[in-house]
């Protein structure tokens, strides 16, 4: 039975297109240094924003109906979001997607109920699966909407809640793995503290890492060869966020001996939560190794929480595409982990909300590809460090110099010449250019 029965398949048509829906700069089969556009941008849908968010804030109840002809909160509901999925990832294009664990299914007070239903919806999928290019991005169990993980789930005071952390982790990989994911992700959304009076930060962040190897263990013991993912966040919902950003995690991950199996994903709004840009984030992982999947939204600058919007942004989607370009692509891929405002509760909104993502996204691999090719910005980096290429910059460079022999230059000069221009204004305005140029 078709659920979006006045949306027609959505196909490209162009820049001077009027049809709201229909791409105007998605192209999958253009071709865009050396790859097709749908090779660099393997999107992805949000289980929990596509297919359950209804518009509900704290000051106001749901205003879109997301029941998709089913009771909420009964397996025929879950069916029928898996079918309300499918026909939408086949009529955006859309080839991956991503789940938590309770977003499939509605969760039992009891866990063996929730597993038993995890088992069912999960068959369900499979059968939705043949047939189609359609795959599983990633996994993650909910660890922080149940009151039991009002003090986290790794970082939790109470060992039997640590327990039921396992057990939800445990489940959750049992399914991306039966789903062929790519990946798994550990968002700490409640791993962190409130107030350093009641909170011990060692103990709790030797609790996390524990958790997190036992989980590669036990992936690995099953079958799941993909990356593990952390998804850096600031704040929210707790003060002190124990994976500020991608160094922090970063940091941690190498800490505990994590970071052969773990690379991040990392999300545009949590990027500038954490006073970055989202291009920031990227570069740490990069030239870390670590930059494996993205969450594709944007946040407001007015507003100092998560609000997970639909990107638009075609600047940031531009310096975001160099970023990913220069790192040689990602193992994951675009997940719009992103929701339309409380106003736009259609069904045609949902299209339309994802038709603006990988049009602005399709826009900065554009860009990207116009700011590589025109050279000039590679090639000032390039130039601005040319001193390291020979003379005592390459012996440093090299380690083939000591303190003294530096000190000893840096007394026969008595005083340097100022650095090169950062000429930073000329930069932005050559980006401008190529963009709008």
């Amino acid at each position: 039975m078709e659920i979006f029965k006045n949306i027609p398949t959505i196909k490209y048509e162009g820049p001077n297109s009027k049809n709201p829906l229909s791409f105007k700069f998605y192209d999958k089969d253009r071709v865009v240094l050396g790859k097709k556009m749908s090779e660099h941008l393997p999107f992805a849908m949000a289980w929990w924003h596509n297919l359950g968010a209804a518009g509900t804030d704290m000051f106001g109840r749901d205003t879109a109906d997301k029941s998709f002809g089913a009771e909420k909160g009964t397996m025929e509901h879950a069916r029928a979001k898996v079918d309300a999925g499918f026909e939408f990832m086949k009529k955006t294009g859309v080839k991956y997607f991503c789940f938590h664990d309770v977003d499939l299914v509605p969760e039992a007070d009891d866990i063996k109920v929730t597993n038993s239903r995890l088992d069912e919806i999960s068959d369900y999928i499979l059968e939705k699966m043949k047939g189609t290019d359609i795959k599983c991005l990633w996994g993650t169990a909910n660890m922080f909407s149940n009151p039991r993980f009002m003090n986290g789930a790794g970082s939790t005071n109470s060992a039997d809640v640590y327990c039921f952390a396992a057990a939800q982790i445990k489940k959750a990989l049992d399914v991306t793995v039966k789903l062929g994911g790519k990946g798994y992700v550990f968002w700490g959304g409640r791993e962190g503290y409130e107030t350093l009076l009641n909170t011990d930060v060692k103990f709790e962040q030797e609790n996390i890492a524990n958790l997190m190897h036992m989980a590669v263990d036990y992936g690995r013991s099953i079958g799941f060869k993909g990356d593990f993912y952390i998804e850096p966040k600031p704040k929210e919902p707790m003060k002190h966020q124990y994976d500020f950003d991608a160094a922090t995690a970063i940091g941690f991950l190498r800490q505990y001996g994590l970071d052969k199996d773990f690379k991040l994903n990392i999300e545009a709004n949590h990027a500038t939560l954490a006073g970055h840009t989202f291009e920031h984030d990227l570069r740490i992982s990069a030239i870390n190794g670590m930059l494996g999947s993205i969450d594709a939204n944007q946040g407001d600058y007015l507003l100092g929480w998560d609000t997970d919007e639909f990107p638009f942004d075609v600047y940031t989607a531009t310096m975001c595409m160099l970023e990913v370009i220069r790192a040689g692509g990602l193992t994951g891929g675009f997940n719009f982990d992103a929701k339309n405002r409380r106003p736009s509760y259609t069904q045609q909104d949902m299209f339309e909300a994802y038709i603006l993502g990988m049009d602005t996204f399709a826009l900065g691999l554009l860009n990207a590809e116009k700011i590589i090719n025109d050279g000039r910005i590679d090639q000032f980096v390039k130039d601005k460090y040319s001193s390291f290429n020979s003379g005592i910059g390459k012996k440093i460079r090299e380690h083939k110099t000591t303190l003294v022999e530096l000190a000893a230059k840096a007394d026969e000069m008595g005083k340097p010449d100022l650095p090169g221009s950062g000429k930073q204004e000329y930069l932005e305005s050559v980006v401008n250019q190529i963009l709008f140029g």
